[in-house]
């Protein structure tokens, strides 16, 4: 089972730093989806931010985009 540890990240978004608090196992997700799309995690990132609603914050988007992405099925991982 997965760790609950919330560690605090950070990223430059459109040229500002930007923090957020995300546990280990979303951020491996968001990696693992980086590297599927051949994207930069840092791109992801941006893409995510770019596309959440303005009563959001990032940490959420974050976490609701590694949950889309694992209920769309297009993770062909086998674990």
């Amino acid at each position: 089972m997965a760790t609950a540890t919330i560690r605090k990240r950070s990223a430059t978004l459109h040229g500002h730093r930007t923090s957020f608090s995300l546990e280990d196992a979303f951020w491996e997700e968001l990696k693992i989806i980086a590297a599927e799309r051949a994207l930069p995690l840092a791109a992801l990132v941006a893409e995510i931010d770019d596309k959440r609603p303005p009563d959001s914050n990032l940490s959420s988007a974050l976490r609701l985009h590694v949950l889309d992405w694992l209920k769309s099925g297009r993770n062909f991982r086998e674990d």
